[in-house]
């Protein structure tokens, strides 16, 4: 007995992975490095621990889904500062603590998309390559996942000018990761307007997930609010995710938020008090440090910037090489990223993510993922360059 919209859900691109090279050990004596899985490994702040240490009394009261007012009033001024937004724009109301953004971008597929009991299914619009959260939580909402290509021919960004009318129509929900997950490409302020412009016309919600918006190389990316900002002075039609797992180097606090539209986080606070996801209140007042604090970031910042310096040394001219403007992946042209993947870890002990398992094969069995390896920059330097010199080597 289970819910069948389960059997549409893929394996993870981590199983899969795991089933890649189970018969295959990386070389003796060689101390294998995982590339494959986007968790940042820099130290955290030290304020974390301070306040989390602070807080421990707080361990034992319910937290409330909306959040303290000192979060909420914390990270409406850093949107407000970050991306110049109007005075009143984003305020308290319109933020939402969350547990973590994927969590987050899972749970407003059951928030956006209407239950429709006969007829056309609602689409949900996904960019491919993709974060596997969305086509799980289109999957689950009963949602017809519709995928669009963002390759390099488009600059890593979906052409939603290739949309039809007909499907525009039935989108419910639209999600769009800027800068993206797993290509580094940027969306400007006026393809965000683009988008926001049909998700008003059309009447659906643009989840916009910026969670590496703060890795930025040299020029900090534009946003979805700041291009609101810049039509109308509103949010109407708008959520953007924000987490603390990269900016901060905190993936274990499970903490992010959710701003824009007021009427959807409205709507949203209240499926998450069934959903049961509030923020426990000691992790909510360490994220609150953090969002406040722009010192660390910096720093993480110069560490992953020095991290490309390394790989354009070493990779420069090389496998379609290209230096993202954000982000910390490398997504390498090799010609066939399942087999890439199983010489490096055979040849090099160096375990990288074949790009096809953040893609959907198209009716001819190609995907936009296939000649693609993506590559997280999420170790030290010193680690780093070993796996970009073990790796330039085998290939």
């Amino acid at each position: 007995m289970h819910n069948s919209r389960l059997d549409d859900l893929r394996d993870y691109p981590f199983q899969k992975l795991a089933r890649l090279l189970e018969t295959i050990d990386p070389p003796t004596g060689m101390t294998p490095i995982a590339l494959s899985i986007g968790e940042p490994q820099h130290p955290p702040p030290a304020l974390l621990a301070d306040t989390l240490a602070a807080h421990t009394a707080d361990w034992g009261r319910y937290p409330p889904t909306p959040g303290t007012p000192e979060f909420r009033e914390t990270v409406a001024s850093w949107l407000k500062n970050r991306y110049a937004l109007p005075d009143g724009m984003i305020t308290e109301k319109h933020v939402l603590p969350v547990s973590g953004t994927r969590e987050a971008l899972f749970n407003i597929a059951l928030y956006a998309i209407p239950q429709v009991q006969s007829g056309e299914r609602p689409v949900v619009l996904i960019p491919d390559p993709f974060y596997q959260i969305y086509a799980g939580a289109a999957a689950m909402a009963g949602a017809e996942p519709v995928f669009l290509p963002a390759d390099a021919d488009n600059g890593f960004l979906p052409n939603f000018g290739e949309v039809s009318e007909s499907v525009l129509a039935r989108t419910a929900l639209c999600y769009l990761c800027s800068p993206s997950n797993p290509q580094g490409s940027v969306a400007d302020l006026a393809y965000w307007q683009n988008v926001i412009g049909l998700a008003r016309r059309h009447d659906f919600l643009l989840a916009a997930d910026e969670c590496y918006c703060e890795l930025y190389d040299r020029i900090p990316p534009p946003g979805a609010l700041e291009a609101a900002a810049a039509l109308d002075g509103t949010a109407s039609h708008v959520l953007a995710f924000h987490s603390l797992s990269k900016r901060s180097s905190v993936p274990g606090l499970r903490s992010g938020f959710v701003a824009g539209d007021p009427d959807v986080v409205a709507g949203y606070a209240k499926l998450r008090t069934y959903t049961g996801g509030a923020s426990p209140l000691p992790i909510l007042a360490a994220a609150t440090a953090l969002w406040a604090d722009e010192a660390h970031v910096k720093a993480n910042r110069a560490l992953y910037r020095r991290k490309f310096d390394i790989a354009e040394r070493i990779l420069s001219g090389r496998l379609h090489f290209y230096r993202p403007p954000a982000g910390f992946y490398l997504w390498l042209d090799v010609g066939d990223g399942e087999r890439c993947a199983r010489e490096l870890w055979h040849r090099a002990g160096v375990k990288v993510l074949p790009g096809a398992y953040l893609s959907r094969p198209r009716e001819d069995g190609s995907s936009p993922g296939d000649r693609y390896i993506r590559i997280a920059l999420v170790h030290d330097v010193e680690t780093t360059e070993e796996a970009l010199m073990r790796l330039a080597a085998t290939l």
